[in-house]
């Protein structure tokens, strides 16, 4: 005899509200179980190549060769790190680099800073024509034989400031910081106006502070950018020895390395004869113990300003 009976309404809402609930369960499950494979399986894909490159610094040259060199050096040793070291001019190089990129970071920050405020106010009646000027400077240049006349023509040659003066304001960071300040409520500033404070008061007092986030963000890229330029001081200050950044040097010191596989003044003060070092020292161990060397000092730096990477990053992508 066939079942007629009916589900009531309240019983189907029942059976309808128990499988949302099982669905509502699943789909946590299976977003948290797919976001974990996938961060894993990006932190892997991260990390691995650095990871390879400190094992190859840490492995014999000759044996370097061999390959199968994966997360682990095969065959111990130092002497690409004494091969860089023993120039006698990587500590000096590494003294011009500090100093050209904490130089060049703090001014670039503060003059940017003041030029993107400038620019932000909506009474200075030149802001848009002063914008579109440095908007086009990042899409035309004049390219590298006007630039290194006029290098010249400013007296900039064989200087320290070479590595300073070109590169304090960028038109980048300038509209970055600028979105960032037209973010600050314009209260703050009529406030510091009735109180008497006057546009440099204002912009040291408030405005400065308030933009942390974004200037630690731009600090980063300023000083990443800083210390790992070489072509500048290949270009305007490669007759002066005691100029030589660390990048600098360290390029030479590869190009050395590629071009005889085994330089005699890199050997010169490790202890071994030149042969020792031909076996010891190739072109894809230096290659990977200078890109330790260069790379240590900002991975140091670094963790320091991640924590305003998301609110710095995020204000470039605020359209006007």
């Amino acid at each position: 005899m066939a079942d007629n009976r009916q589900i009531s309404p309240g019983h189907k809402a029942g059976f309808t509200a128990k499988r949302n609930l099982g669905t509502g369960r699943l789909e946590p499950f299976l977003f948290t179980s797919f976001n974990t494979v996938f961060m894993v399986c990006l932190v892997v894909v991260t990390l691995y190549p650095f990871i390879n490159t400190i094992a190859v610094s840490f492995n014999e040259g000759n044996d370097t060769i061999r390959g199968g060199i994966y997360l682990w050096p095969r065959q111990w040793t130092f002497q690409n790190y004494k091969a860089i070291f023993a120039t006698g001019t990587i500590f000096d190089a590494f003294l011009i680099s500090v100093a050209r990129t904490v130089v060049s970071t703090l001014l670039n920050i503060f003059l940017t800073t003041m030029l993107a405020y400038t620019l932000s106010r909506r009474e200075y009646v030149f802001r848009k024509f002063i914008t579109v000027i440095f908007v086009l400077t990042m899409y035309f240049s004049a390219g590298l034989i006007p630039n290194y006349f006029l290098i010249k023509d400013l007296g900039l040659l064989n200087s320290f400031w070479v590595y300073v003066i070109p590169s304090m304001i960028s038109a980048f960071n300038m509209i970055v910081i600028r979105t960032y300040i037209g973010t600050i409520p314009e209260s703050l500033m009529e406030s510091a106006k009735i109180d008497g404070a006057g546009d440099f008061k204002i912009f040291m007092r408030v405005v400065f502070p308030l933009c942390k986030p974004v200037l630690a963000t731009i600090a980063l890229f300023v000083a990443v950018g800083a210390w790992n330029a070489w072509f500048d001081a290949f270009i305007y200050t490669s007759s002066k020895q005691h100029l030589s950044t660390l990048q600098y040097e360290l390029m030479k010191l590869l190009s050395s390395t590629m071009n005889s596989n085994g330089n005699p003044t890199v050997t010169n003060g490790v202890g071994m004869d030149q042969n020792s070092a031909r076996a010891m020292v190739t072109p894809i161990s230096i290659r990977a113990a200078i890109t330790v060397v260069a790379s240590v000092p900002i991975l140091l730096v670094y963790p320091f300003m991640q924590k305003y990477f998301v609110v710095g990053l995020n204000v470039g992508s605020v359209k006007e």
